[in-house]
């Protein structure tokens, strides 16, 4: 069996995905590595050291470990600081393979991580897999660019990678056109859901275990509050909403994230008093899996209005639960969301539009069937199936010479 070490450099696998630089990646490297591990394999995930008193090496379960590497102070970093410490980070995890043994490959997370999987590679003559989660290339086309230098280091890195891992063909596709990647090491391997949380529920008893009225429509919005993500169009879609459905009423899961995340939950707070809607809308803190599932199985439709998604793991849990969904017609939402079968796409953002596109997948007429549809869809994608694909990958690289830096 195979020794994985993970890069997970800028945010942590135990970390509480929906807040900070927390998300869908966090739950990915999670849920890979203990399915990783529970095929027999050897899993180190290795991540920045964010606080003093956290162990050096956490024991997830058998055969899964996370470990903290001094790299820079130990409190979190703000978003233009994390690149500085990467080579720190890259040196520390460099004397852990010397100390406790060389891994068989590393999956490097993120671009950050990828800078440290790079030079590791080359250091220690081991494969690199890298799943870059989101593109520079691909936010400047939709939403807004970050850095030319990220771009340039995702290019540089993507050519000596000897495996780039796209969640869809979508992904895939962009990785090949944006940055001119070898379509041989680009590898389709989709996310998947943990089924023993997100299955189908009665909607009524979720709500009473949550504290929420039985009636009225509910409309649920679930995600780090920041601009990418789209909150904003979530809530005006909502107050449009209202006119025509003054009984509904909105779930606002998740934390502040990113330079400009505190200004957006203020500006969510000061739209929901202007329009009036202040009993009508529930902030709520990130969630566990455990609890969130239970948010996905009270509400009638969720909102995924992001701006770019190269997967889109909550419109996936979503539709798991039965809950069907209003997404943008972005990277991997149109893969994962079918109009008219377990939702509605929309390319547009205007508010009026999806509240239309709401009204549409309430009416009672259809939403037994949207609901099935979804569950259906969702029982294709499985944490197991992705796993074994990575350890299939991990094997076929092990007989392999490395790629070469271009």
């Amino acid at each position: 069996m195979a020794q994985l070490a993970v890069l997970s450099y800028h945010t942590s696998p135990l970390a509480q995905p929906g807040t900070g630089d927390g998300g869908g990646m966090n739950v990915y490297v999670r849920e890979i590595s203990s399915h990783l591990a529970r095929l027999g394999h050897d899993v180190d995930v290795y991540t920045r050291r964010d606080d003093t008193y956290v162990s050096d090496v956490v024991d997830v379960e058998p055969g899964f470990r996370v470990h903290h590497i001094a790299a820079g102070p130990s409190h979190e970093l703000a978003r233009e600081e994390t690149p500085f410490y990467v080579d720190e980070f890259a040196a520390g995890v460099a004397e852990h393979f010397r100390v406790h043994g060389v891994p068989s490959a590393i999956h490097a997370h993120y671009w950050l991580s990828a800078l440290a999987g790079h030079s590791l590679k080359h250091e220690f003559d081991i494969p690199l897999i890298t799943t870059f989660h989101t593109l520079e290339r691909v936010k400047a086309g939709t939403f807004e660019a970050e850095s030319t230098e990220r771009a340039v280091q995702e290019e540089r890195i993507i050519g000596c990678c000897d495996a780039v891992l796209a969640s869809c063909d979508v992904e895939s596709e962009q990785i090949i056109s944006l940055y001119g990647a070898d379509q041989q090491r680009v590898h389709v391997v989709p996310l998947g859901v943990e089924h023993a949380f997100f299955a189908p529920g009665h909607r009524p008893q979720a709500r009473r275990a949550l504290g929420l009225a039985t009636g009225g429509p509910l409309v649920l919005f679930v995600g780090r509050l920041q601009s990418l993500k789209g909150v904003d169009l979530a809530l005006e879609a909502f107050i449009s909403l209202r006119h025509s459905q003054p009984e509904a009423r909105m779930a606002i899961v998740g934390g502040p994230s990113g330079p400009q995340g505190r200004e957006t939950l203020d500006a969510l707070h000061q739209r929901v008093v202007e329009a009036g809607v202040i009993g009508s809308v529930t902030f709520v803190a990130p969630q566990s899996h455990q609890m969130l599932s239970t948010w996905f199985r009270a509400a009638d439709v969720t909102l995924v209005p992001s701006r770019a998604e190269s997967f889109g793991l909550v419109a996936l849990e979503s539709s798991a639960c039965g809950t069907p969904l209003v997404a943008s017609r972005v990277g991997g939402l149109t893969t994962l969301v079918v109009s008219e079968h377990n939702g509605l796409l929309l390319e547009s953002r205007d508010p009026e539009e999806w509240a239309k596109a709401i009204e549409w997948l309430l009416d009672e007429s259809r939403s037994t069937t949207l609901s099935t549809n979804a569950v259906l869809l969702a029982a294709n994608y499985t944490w197991r199936a992705a796993a074994q694909r990575v350890a299939a990958l991990m094997s076929e690289l092990a007989s392999c010479a490395l790629v070469p830096c271009p």
